[in-house]
């Protein structure tokens, strides 16, 4: 036997490589990887936010179906005008800090015009709402705030409509036709469901 010929005896298993672990490797992965999961809470939170803040939008959408599924009773027809109301003054406001302020300037006016209508009688009072409050509007400026908040065309009519239900005699209510009432639900339920909100 040849000693210079190796014998398979000698021959040594050789080892396995370390296995690659699923990990980034760099640092610039893990950065990727942190903004990713950043992107994807900062999204989550935002569309949470959106669903609460549009809770007064779902609520006035079921009970403007329950009225429409009775659009025959003169009291779903009334209370039409009433909810489109209840939805204006439920909006989000622009800016949180300036509807405090507001809220704020308005306590200070009220206190103002206490003190003075103590020593002064010919003073009006001051009123319970703040200037521009969707609970004031009346005829014209109703319909412009409607058309401001809607994304489309409202119907020339819309606030006058709105008032017809409102204040009509019965009678009235009665003698409009099975199509305008179906119109007029469909004008008010396209624009609880898509009137702008400002963010």
């Amino acid at each position: 036997m040849n000693p210079n010929i190796p014998s398979i005896d000698q021959l040594k298993e050789m080892p396995l490589p370390e296995p690659v672990g699923y990990a980034p490797q760099t640092w610039g992965w893990w950065v990727l990887l942190a903004l990713l999961i950043f992107a994807l809470v900062v999204t989550g939170a935002r569309r949470y936010w959106q669903w609460r803040r549009d809770r007064y939008r779902r609520e006035a959408l079921i009970r403007l179906e329950k009225l429409q599924r009775r659009s025959n009773d003169l009291s779903a027809l009334r209370e039409l005008p009433e909810l489109l109301k209840r939805v204006a003054l439920s909006m989000p406001s622009a800016s949180p800090v300036g509807a405090a302020v507001r809220r704020f300037d308005l306590l200070a006016k009220r206190t103002l015009n206490s003190t003075s209508m103590s020593t002064d009688r010919t003073h009006s009072r001051a009123s319970p709402l703040p200037q521009g409050s969707p609970a004031a509007l009346g005829k014209e400026d109703w319909q412009a705030f409607l058309q401001q908040h809607s994304k489309q065309p409202l119907p020339a009519d819309f606030s006058q409509q709105l008032s017809l239900l409102a204040y009509a005699p019965d009678a009235t209510l009665r003698a409009l036709p099975p199509d305008q009432r179906q119109q007029l639900f469909s004008t008010c339920k396209t624009w609880v469901e898509r009137h702008h909100v400002a963010a």
